[in-house]
């Protein structure tokens, strides 16, 4: 009698186990990339934005003593105001509205230029990213891959995986 018991419920806790196992075989992975950390970390990342760095490293200098040299000439304008004579003072007041306008006017020329390079270039690293984003996927069997998540398991984070792979799987 009690073998009988003890068939019967280990037949009842087969049959309530089956579902449970065909749903773990049907399961779906899920991963997780930190875009962000991937933007700051990864090789070809870093070295666009050393590129960029560079290309307007010479424009950024330039405005920054554009930039002290109209200091110097309001403090000259302020300080001196008094005591320089109409036509002086003038003069000084034109030019400084000259070095003012242009200063404005490539300060805003060297942002757009800056913003169009930064997304081009950024844009080719996103495009190598999702590339490694892919084989890694394919390589471990993923689903699904999410890049952006308001809490995710540290388990699930492949941020490393896909850093390495950009870097060249080094």
């Amino acid at each position: 009698m009690n073998t009988r018991l003890a068939l019967s419920a280990l037949t009842a806790a087969l049959i309530a186990a089956a579902p449970l196992a065909a749903q773990a075989q049907n399961a779906s992975r899920i991963g997780f990339v930190n875009s962000d950390r991937l933007m700051r970390e990864a090789q070809p990342a870093k070295s666009a934005l050393s590129r960029i760095e560079s290309d307007f490293s010479k424009r950024d200098q330039d405005l920054q003593r554009m930039s002290k040299d109209l200091q110097r000439m309001q403090e000259d304008l302020e300080r001196n105001s008094m005591t320089m004579s109409e036509a002086d003072r003038a003069k000084k007041e034109r030019a400084f509205s000259e070095l003012n306008r242009d200063y404005q006017r490539k300060k805003r020329e060297f942002g757009e230029d800056l913003n169009m390079r930064r997304n081009e270039e950024l844009a080719g690293v996103l495009d190598r990213a999702n590339e490694a984003i892919r084989k890694v996927a394919q390589a471990e069997g993923y689903d699904i891959i999410l890049q952006e998540a308001v809490y995710i398991n540290p388990s699930i984070d492949i941020t490393e995986k896909v850093i390495k792979e950009l870097n060249g799987g080094k």
